[in-house]
């Protein structure tokens, strides 16, 4: 009759079989369930939300805001597209919109040169849009949290319409549609604020002409 293993061995040996059951369960079995069933349920969102042009090429994500300007190799000079709308700034990277580099600028009210930052902003988008400083909202001139944030706000896309337009050789009512189609309410009616899907917006002007 074989002897018995020792109690310390026995032990070792049934933590190893449960480590290697559980390995498979929680390390394989588990995240291939919960994959299946997000490709299958909510492909779109399992996969990054990618949003696609006309040409069907991947241009974005609708989770991550993107620039919609040209900036120059040294990173001295940003020109705004007039054909498109802008984006909220971003502090994310050196350039900012950086996906690998997300983060706030984190000045505070007291900051001197975010203020004079601030200010300065302010009127060149009031300049590049043809409005008055006063119509600027505060979303076209300070960074979100994330420095990444897609949207903006109604009143944003508002001073932005115009101008828009002109450049594309489209009225105002015309571009006013596709904003008004790509505007999204209060998450259940009440989280949040109205947004503004920039990409898909642009995308869609893009079509339009």
């Amino acid at each position: 009759m074989a002897k018995p293993l020792p109690t310390p061995v026995r032990n070792h040996l049934t933590g190893l079989r449960l480590l290697l059951l559980f390995t498979l369960l929680c390390g394989l079995a588990y995240p291939l369930l919960v994959t299946g069933i997000s490709q299958v349920a909510f492909s779109s969102q399992a996969n990054g939300s990618l949003v696609k042009n006309a040409q069907g090429q991947v241009v974005g994500s609708s989770l991550i805001g993107q620039n919609f300007a040209t900036i120059s190799a040294d990173g001295s000079t940003v020109t705004p597209d007039p054909k498109l709308f802008q984006s909220r700034p971003s502090a994310a990277g050196a350039n900012g919109y950086d996906p690998t580099a997300s983060a706030g600028s984190n000045k505070g009210t007291n900051d001197a040169d975010l203020a004079t930052t601030y200010t300065q902003l302010k009127a060149a988008i009031a300049t590049f849009n043809n409005v008055s400083q006063n119509q600027v909202p505060p979303d076209a001139v300070t960074k979100s949290g994330s420095g990444l944030d897609p949207d903006i706000s109604p009143a944003y896309a508002a001073i932005q319409v115009n101008r828009v337009a002109q450049a594309r050789g489209l009225t105002h009512d015309q571009v006013q549609t596709l904003v008004t189609k790509y505007t999204q309410n209060r998450t259940l009616g009440f989280l949040g604020e109205p947004r503004v899907d920039v990409l898909n917006l642009n995308i869609a002007l893009t079509k339009l002409g």
